[in-house]
C-alpha cells in the first residue's frame, strides 16, 4: 500500500476557499497512490477556535463536494482530515470524511475526545459516539482524531472492530511534539497495527504546530517522518505484515482486562 499525508500549513491569510482549492490540488497530484489522508480542521486551523462556528458547514457541504472530485479525480481512496460540521438539528462536530476512488463517501467520524478542559473544541463541539472502520481492498481502516490518540480504550476498540491501519488526523502544537511521536509509537505497539497520523504546520490562531506526520509500523518502528513545514509525506507499507506480526507475537490473545466485566471481591 503507498500512502500520501499531505501536512498542509494553515495560513491566517490564505482564505479558506482558496485553502480548499490548494488542498484538493494537492490531492490530485497523488494520484497512483492508494490513500491519501489529510489534518484535522485544515480549513480553519484546530485551534481557531472562533473561526468554527463562522466557517461550520454541513456534512455535504463545500469541503465535501471539492474532497468528492478530488479523490475521484485522482483515484484514491482519501480521509479528507476533518470539518467544523454544523449538525441542521444538533450542535457543531469536528467530523472526518473519507471518501472511496470514485468520490463518494465511504464513512464519517465525530471525533469522540474533544480538547479544551471545558473550553475551545470542548465548549463548542458536540462528542461523536461511534466507532469507525473503513474496509479497503486488502486491509481495514480505523479512524480516529487528534486528541482521541491520548485514549487508548479507543484504540482497542478499532482493532476488535478490525482495524489494522490506524489514521489520526491532527492539528498538534509544537509544544508537545513529544508526545505526539511517543503517543503514536504506543498506539501502533500496544494494538500491533500500522498508525498514520498526519499533522498540519504553520501557526493556527497564535499556536505553532508540530508538524511531523508520522506512519509507525506494528512493531513500533517509524518508517517515516515528515519535518515541521508544509510537505508530503509518502510511504509504503505492507498490511499484511499486522498478521503476521499478531501471529508471531500474539499479545493480543492474552489480554484479560476489557474482555468481560471485572470480578470484584466484597
Amino acid at each position: 500500500m503507498r500512502a500520501s499525508l499531505i501536512q498542509i500549513a494553515v495560513d491566517e491569510d490564505e482564505s479558506v476557499e482558496a485553502r480548499r482549492q490548494r488542498a484538493a490540488a494537492l490531492v490530485r497530484e497523488q494520484a497512483g497512490a492508494d490513500l491519501v489522508v489529510l489534518p484535522e480542521l485544515w480549513t480553519t486551523g484546530a485551534f481557531a477556535y472562533e473561526e468554527f462556528g463562522r466557517e461550520a458547514e454541513p456534512l455535504e457541504g463545500p469541503t465535501y463536494d471539492v474532497m468528492a472530485k478530488a479523490a475521484s479525480d485522482a483515484g484514491v481512496w482519501l480521509h479528507a482530515g476533518s470539518i467544523p460540521e454544523r449538525d441542521p438539528d444538533g450542535p457543531l462536530y469536528n467530523t472526518s470524511l473519507v471518501f472511496s476512488p470514485s468520490g463518494e463517501l465511504a464513512a464519517a467520524y465525530r471525533k469522540i475526545h474533544r480538547f479544551g478542559f471545558d473550553k475551545g473544541e470542548a465548549v463548542l463541539m458536540g462528542a461523536g459516539r461511534d466507532l469507525v472502520t473503513v474496509r479497503l481492498p486488502g486491509t481495514t481502516l480505523g479512524v480516529a482524531t487528534c486528541y482521541d490518540l491520548r485514549f487508548p480504550e479507543l484504540f482497542r476498540g478499532l482493532a476488535d472492530a478490525g482495524a489494522e491501519v490506524l489514521v489520526i488526523p491532527a492539528g498538534w502544537p509544537e509544544r508537545r511534539r513529544a508526545h505526539w511521536t511517543l503517543l503514536a509509537q504506543a498506539r501502533a505497539v500496544e494494538n500491533q497495527a500500522f498508525v498514520l497520523a498526519c499533522g498540519t504546520a504553520g501557526t493556527h490562531a497564535g499556536v505553532p504546530q508540530a508538524g511531523h506526520s508520522i506512519v509507525v509500523d506494528p512493531w513500533g518502528e517509524v518508517l517515516a517522518e515528515a519535518g515541521p513545514g508544509e510537505e508530503v509525506l509518502t510511504v509504503e507499507f505492507d498490511p499484511a505484515k499486522v498478521a503476521a506480526t499478531r501471529e508471531q507475537f500474539p499479545a493480543l490473545k492474552d489480554r484479560v482486562l476489557g474482555l468481560a466485566p471485572p470480578h470484584h471481591r466484597g
